[in-house]
C-alpha cells in the first residue's frame, strides 16, 4: 500500500477509535461508582467497538458488501443479546445504551470511507445527548403539552408545506414570496422560542438581569413592562429594573443585527456599526446602574411570557410581516425614501423585527441598501422610544428616567458612529 494511503488509513482508524473512546468516557463516568467487574460497556468496551467498526470498514473491499453486512449483523446480534442480559440483571428498560453502542460501530465503519468531519460531528452530538440526559429530562418536564404541540405543528408545517409553497412573488406589487415569508416567520419564531425555553428552564433563580436577558429574546417590550410592574410593587429595585431593561434593549437591538446578517448582509454593512454602538451603550448603562444598586435583589423578569410558537402568534406575525412588506413596497415605489421612513417609524412602534425583515426583502427586490438601512435605524429608534413610554407608565418616573437616560446615551452613540465612523467601520461588517 502506498505510504499516503497508509497514513490516511491510520488517521481514519484513529478517528474510529477516538469516537468510541469519547463515548466510552461518558458511559464509564456515568457508572463510575459501580463495583469493578459490573461496569459493562464502559470506556474500554466502546473504544473497542469503535475500533472494530473501523476494522470492519477497512475490510469492506476484501469482504464485499455481503460479507460486510454479515459481519455487521453478527456484531449487532451479539451486542443486543449482551445488552438484553444486562438490562435483565439491572432491571433497566432503557434502550439508549444499546443504540449508542450500535451507532459507535456504525460511525467507526463510516470513518473509514466517509467524511471525517461528519463522523466527528455525529460522535460529539451523540456524547452530548448522552451526557445531558438529566438536563434534557428536566427541560422536558417543564414544557407543557400546549407548547410541545405548537412546536410540533409548526415543524410539521415547515417540513411539509415549505417545499409546496411557490418560490416567487404572488401579489400585484411583487412583494410577497410565500416561501420566503414563511422562512422569515419561522426564523423569528425559532429565535424567540429559544429565549422562551431559556426562561422556562432557568426559572426564578437566575435573577432579574439574567431573566431579562433571556426574556428579551422573546419580547423586550413585555420584559420592560413586567420590570416596570415589579418596580412599582417594590419587588425589584428601581436601579436594578433600569439595568435589566437596558440589557433587554441591548439584546433586542442585537437581534436586529443577527437578522440583518442572516437575511440582508448589505444592510448590516451600513447599519451594523451604529447598531453595535447602541448595544454597547445600553450594556454600559446597565453596568453603571447595577453598580449603583444595593445587593439582595433577585427574581425573574418576563416570567409571564407566552410561547412564541403558539399558532395564533405565528400566524399574526406572518400576517403583520406580509402587510409591512406590501405596504413598504407600495410606499417606497410611490413616495421613495420620503415615504418609507415615516412608515418604518410607525411600524417600528409595534415590531422592529418585522420592519428589519421587510427592509431586507425590499433591498433584495431592488431597493437601495442605504435607504433600507435608514428605515431599520428609524424603526429601532422608534421602538426604543416606545419602550421608554411603557417604562414610564408601568414603573413610574424614576424607572422611566433611568431607561430614557440609557436610551439617550445609546442614541447619541449610534448617531455619532452613523455620521462619523460608518465609512471606516462598514467594511468590517461587509
Amino acid at each position: 500500500m502506498p505510504e499516503p494511503l497508509l497514513i490516511d488509513m491510520f488517521q481514519r482508524l484513529a478517528m474510529a477509535l477516538g469516537i468510541g473512546f469519547m463515548i466510552g468516557i461518558e458511559r464509564g463516568w456515568r457508572h463510575r461508582e459501580a463495583p469493578e467487574g459490573s461496569r459493562a460497556a464502559g470506556l474500554r468496551t466502546h473504544a473497542v467497538i469503535g475500533l472494530a467498526g473501523g476494522v470492519a470498514g477497512a475490510m469492506l473491499p476484501a469482504l464485499g458488501q455481503i460479507g460486510f453486512a454479515a459481519l455487521t449483523l453478527a456484531f449487532a446480534a451479539a451486542f443486543i443479546i449482551f445488552k438484553v442480559r444486562e438490562s435483565q440483571h439491572d432491571n433497566d428498560l432503557s434502550v439508549t445504551g444499546t443504540i449508542a453502542g450500535l451507532l459507535v460501530f456504525a460511525l467507526g465503519a463510516y470513518a473509514m470511507w466517509g467524511d471525517l468531519r461528519v463522523a466527528a460531528a455525529v460522535g460529539v452530538t451523540l456524547v452530548a445527548l448522552l451526557a445531558f440526559k438529566e438536563a434534557l429530562h428536566s427541560w422536558l418536564d417543564k414544557i407543557t403539552w400546549k407548547e410541545l404541540r405548537s412546536a410540533l405543528i409548526i415543524l410539521a408545517a415547515t417540513a411539509i408545506a415549505l417545499p409546496l409553497l411557490p418560490d416567487r412573488t404572488v401579489d400585484p406589487w411583487g412583494a410577497i414570496n410565500p416561501r420566503e415569508l414563511w422562512l422569515l416567520t419561522i426564523l423569528v419564531a425559532g429565535a424567540s422560542f429559544a429565549g422562551y425555553v431559556a426562561v422556562r428552564v432557568l426559572g426564578r433563580d437566575v435573577g432579574v438581569l439574567a431573566g431579562a436577558a433571556a426574556g428579551s429574546l422573546v419580547s423586550s417590550t413585555v420584559v420592560t413592562a413586567e420590570l416596570g410592574r415589579q418596580v412599582r410593587k417594590g419587588e425589584t429595585q428601581t436601579t436594578i429594573g433600569g439595568a435589566a431593561a437596558s440589557i433587554a434593549a441591548a439584546i433586542s437591538i442585537g437581534r436586529v443585527c443577527v437578522l440583518l446578517a442572516i437575511t440582508a448582509p448589505p444592510l448590516l454593512r451600513d447599519a451594523g456599526p451604529a447598531l453595535v454602538a447602541a448595544v454597547l451603550s445600553f450594556i454600559g448603562a446597565a453596568f453603571a446602574m447595577r453598580a449603583l444598586a444595593k445587593d439582595g435583589s433577585s427574581g425573574a423578569a418576563a416570567e409571564k411570557l407566552r410561547s412564541p410558537l403558539d399558532l395564533v402568534s405565528v400566524a399574526q406575525f406572518a400576517l403583520f410581516l406580509g402587510a409591512v412588506i406590501v405596504v413598504g413596497r407600495i410606499v417606497s415605489s410611490t413616495f421613495g425614501e420620503a415615504g418609507l421612513l415615516p412608515f418604518a417609524a410607525t411600524a417600528g412602534l409595534a415590531d422592529v423585527d418585522a420592519v428589519t425583515l421587510a427592509a431586507g426583502s425590499l433591498v433584495r427586490g431592488g431597493l437601495e441598501a442605504a435607504i433600507g438601512a435608514h428605515a431599520v435605524m428609524v424603526a429601532v429608534l422608534m421602538n426604543t422610544l416606545a419602550k421608554g413610554g411603557i417604562a414610564l407608565v408601568t414603573g413610574g418616573w424614576r424607572y422611566g428616567a433611568l431607561y430614557f437616560g440609557a436610551a439617550l446615551a445609546a442614541t447619541v452613540a449610534a448617531a455619532a458612529v452613523w455620521f462619523l465612523a460608518t465609512p471606516l467601520l462598514a467594511p468590517m461588517f461587509g
